[in-house]
This record gives C-alpha cells, structure tokens and sequence, in this order.
C-alpha cells in the first residue's frame, strides 16, 4: 500500500471540503426537528406547564394567535388545558383559564405575579415603567397605589364630587331628548364616551370637553385627539415579542410623539390648576369643590417627596385612559344586549318604576336598591369583560401553579373572557341571563367573575365605574323606551382591542316614556 503523502495536495484538500458542503440543506431539517424535540421533552423533565407542539425557532407559538386574541387563546387552552406555557417570540407566556389556577396566582401567588412586563407602550406611555398601571411591584407602586386609593377614588373622595357626575348625566338625556324630538337615531358610543370623558375631565381638571359649556375648543379639540390616539397606540405590538422587529411600521417613534403631546397636554393642564388654586382646604372661597389636580397640589406642598410633577401628571394619565373606554364599552354592550332582549329591558323599567318612581332621577346610592339592574351589568361584564385578559402580570421569582413549575420572568395572561364565557363554569354561557346573578352583591363571584381584577394589581378604580355604569344606565332605562334602528337583532359582532369593544358603534332610537315627561321638562 502506497503511504498517504502530508501534505495533501491542494486539489484533494479543496474536494474534501466542498463535498458535504454542497449539501447543507439537507441537515436544515434534521436541526430543526432536534431543536423542536429537544425543547418539548425538556420541558417535561423541568415540570413545565403544557407546551404547544411544535414550538418554532423565534417564532414560538405566536403561529397560533389571531385576533381577537382572547378567543384564540381561549382554543389554545382548549386543546391544552387551563394551565398552558407558551413562547410567544422571546416572551414566556402562562396562559391561565381556569377559576382555581385565576386564584393560585393571585392569592399564593400574589406578590411573585405583582409585577409588570416591559412592554414599549408600557415605556412610552407609561414615563418609563413608571406609572400606576406599568410600574413593577415595590415602594413606588406601594405609593402610587396609596396616592390613588386614599386621595383621588376613595369613597369620600367619590361622593365629594358626586354632583358632577349627576350634572353631565342630566346633560346626556337633554341631548337625547333634542334627538327623539328629531326622531333621529343616536351613536350610542360617541354619547356613552363625551359623557364618560366629560366627567373624568371635570373630576380631575373642572373641564368639559365635549357638549355644552366647553370653555377652549382648541384644547378640547387637542385632547380629543390625544385620547383617540393613546386608545389606538396602546396595546402590544410585534415588538414586544419580536425585538428585532420593533420599528417595523414606526410604532416607536410613534409612541414616542404621542407621550410628548400627552405629558406636554398634562403640564399644561397641571399649571393651569396651580395657578387657579388658592386655599388648601377642601373648599376655596367661592364654594366650589377642588379637583383631583388640586388635591395632589395640596398635599405636594406637604410632602414633595412623594407628589412629585410627573407622578401627578402619570396618575391623571392613568385615570382618563382606564376610566374612560372601559366603561363606555359595558354600557353599549348592556343597552346592545337589552335592545335584543326586550323582556329584560321592560323587567329593568318596572323595577325602577317601583323603588325609584317617576318624581326623580336614579341615584348613585339607588343602585344598592335596584337588584335586577345589577343583574344585567354583572352579566354585561361576564360575557364582555372590559378586560379580557386584564393586563399582563410577570413572576418575579420561580414558583409553582397547579403543580408545574413556572420560571422567573414569566409573562401571565388570565384569559377572564375563557373563563367567564365557559360553559363548565357558566351554563349557556353565550346566553344573556342576567337572573344567575340573583343574590350576588357587588361585581365579584369567586374567581369566576372578576372583571376588575383581583389582588394587589386588581382595578383601583372599581368604585367609580360601578358608579357612573349603574347610574347612567338607570336614568337610560327610566326615562327612556329604547328601540332597534331596524327589524333585525342589533349586531354583536366584537372588535378588536383591549378593552373588547363592539366592532361597529350602538345605533339606537329612544322616546321619553310617557310617565316621565313632566321631571324631563326640568332636567
């Protein structure tokens, strides 16, 4: 045998190299099923949640999820279970839809779920992490929380400015009534949302910016825009999940100049009550009730430390986004849901006609007397959670939910849509039965109905919208008899958002019911 001669010739040292080169393609699906395999079997051996098959490189599970994305998930979890552990791009997700798994995390669970997952419109719109409603669990949420529960939607705070809620509802049925006089048809959603805005503005800065009285057009005309544009801007994008993709259509930059028309609008707003104000007591001279502005103004001469300029601003921000859309979608969706079942709307009336009479309007307190108009909002916010998947909580350390292990820095996502809407929990869940609620006092069942969250991030401003939907919708009734635009069921067809609101705007007709002509006369 003739030895091998070193080195080898350049000719044979080329060949060698080239010929498994040639076909590398061939080894692109060998790599890709080793690396699918290899990650669901090692999620069974760390006690991982149920994981989809097949998780993609990059992509994760995100091949899954369409719009709306509660329903989408609802399959997922469907196919999986109540306890399922996605990857959506970079982002681990523990999807959760169960009653018991909602409560593990949110009572054993609580403090490791407290925090927030940095997401760019949390960046941008939320100062940086910072907000009430993006800023992660610790003192400065625990302060944040105090300023907001104690100072501005405590139950005093609430009924101090009590009147201005009563004044912009009576405001809302005079311009009804100019309407029926004309036997035109109302856009339920533009009235529902200049009500709720005019008085969340009034409560926080003593501005209308809508309807009568509006005192700068040009400024209403700014905010208008800035809220229709934070509701558009202010859900998740690809680049929360893809980070390499987080300029594609310009959704930063344009969430950075929508933050600067918002915190410049705010500083105007904020300087404005500064300069207006001049006492510290709950009424200044002429009698008139300080603003939630005010208040924070107040108290940062007493403590700068803890009410600094931005945190008033960032505070004020939260309260018009989150106080505004939320309830203005269960309010369309109520009046949707009575329009298509007129029964419920006539058992509405008869029992306001009987507690409350023809002599006054409904009240805020009259809610607590008015059992089956609880009925109706409590499965209004069943089948169309303001929220459908709340916001997002991350786990701050590794813990355990229904036996599996869930690692640090997971996403949480609590499907409350799947489980208001499962038909394990909820007979004919899809069938608007407003009667099951019978007995239950206030908005909660367990966890079965938490529409406002539960624990430490759960809504703080629970109180007020309970308010403004119960009296708003009372008046609605009592004064009014509501019909469709046409023959058919009024379409309830659901949108996309985060707020689940309807795909296409509540157009209804309304007249003033005969008994009530004399007190609206005076309204």
């Amino acid at each position: 045998m003739k030895p091998v001669q070193y080195p080898l010739p350049t000719s044979q040292i080329i060949i060698n190299r080239t010929v498994p080169m040639d076909n590398w393609y061939l080894y692109i699906p060998l790599a890709l099923a080793l690396y699918v395999f290899t990650k669901h079997f090692l999620g069974k051996i760390q006690n991982l949640p149920p994981i989809p098959f097949p998780c993609l490189p990059i992509l994760g599970h995100l091949y899954l999820v369409k719009k709306p994305l509660y329903r989408s998930l609802a399959k997922i979890s469907d196919r999986y279970g109540p306890i399922v552990l996605l990857r959506l791009g970079s982002r681990p997700v523990l999807l959760v839809s169960s009653p018991s798994a909602a409560e593990e995390c949110l009572t054993n669970n609580d403090i490791l779920f407290a925090n927030r997952p940095k997401l760019l419109a949390a960046k941008y719109l939320g100062y940086n992490y910072t907000s009430l409603a993006w800023t992660s669990y610790g003192d400065h949420w625990r302060n944040l929380r105090r300023i907001s529960s104690l100072e501005i939607l405590s139950t005093q705070r609430l009924q101090m400015l009590h009147s201005i809620r009563v004044d912009e509802v009576r405001s809302m049925l005079r311009g009804l009534l100019v309407a029926s006089k004309a036997d035109q048809a109302v856009d339920m959603k533009t009235v529902f949302f200049e009500l709720m805005l005019n008085v969340m503005m009034r409560m926080i800065a003593g501005k209308r910016y809508y309807g009568e009285n509006v005192e700068d057009a040009e400024e209403a005309a700014r905010f208008r825009e800035i809220i229709v544009e934070t509701f558009r801007l202010g859900g998740s994008c690809i680049g929360d999940f893809l980070p390499a993709l987080k300029w594609v259509g310009g959704i930063e930059k344009k969430l950075k100049v929508l933050q600067e028309k918002r915190d410049t609008f705010m500083k105007e707003l904020v300087e404005q009550q500064r300069r207006k104000m001049n006492s510290e007591s709950e009424m200044d001279g002429t009698g008139r009730k300080k603003t939630m502005i005010e208040v924070l103004l107040s108290l940062q001469e007493k403590e700068p430390e803890y009410y600094k300029n931005e945190i008033i601003r960032s505070i004020m921000l939260v309260l018009v986004a989150a106080g505004t859309d939320t309830s203005v979608g269960t309010m369309e969706w109520a009046l949707s849901l009575m329009l298509n079942n007129p029964k419920v709307l006539e058992k509405a009336q008869l029992e306001i006609d009987e507690r409350i009479g023809h002599d006054r309007l409904v009240n805020e307190s009259d809610v607590a007397d008015l059992p089956y108009l609880r009925c109706i909002i409590n499965e209004t916010l069943r089948m169309y959670p303001p929220g459908p998947l709340l916001l997002p909580h991350e786990s701050s350390e590794k813990c355990t939910v229904g036996g599996y292990t869930i690692p640090s820095g997971t996403m949480l996502l609590l499907n409350q849509w799947a489980i208001q809407n499962d038909p394990k929990v909820w007979p004919e869940p899809r069938k608007f039965k407003p009667e099951r609620f019978e007995g239950l006092e206030g908005a909660r069942d367990g966890f079965k109905l938490m529409p406002f969250g539960s624990g430490r991030r759960g809504c703080p401003g629970e109180g007020l919208a309970l308010r403004m939907v119960g009296q708003s919708l009372g008046t609605l009734i009592q004064c009014f008899d509501w019909k469709k635009v046409g023959k058919e069921l009024v379409d309830m067809t659901e949108g996309t958002g985060l707020s689940l609101p309807r795909a296409h705007p509540l157009i209804a007709r309304c007249q003033p019911r005969p008994a009530m002509l004399n007190l609206l006369s005076l309204v």
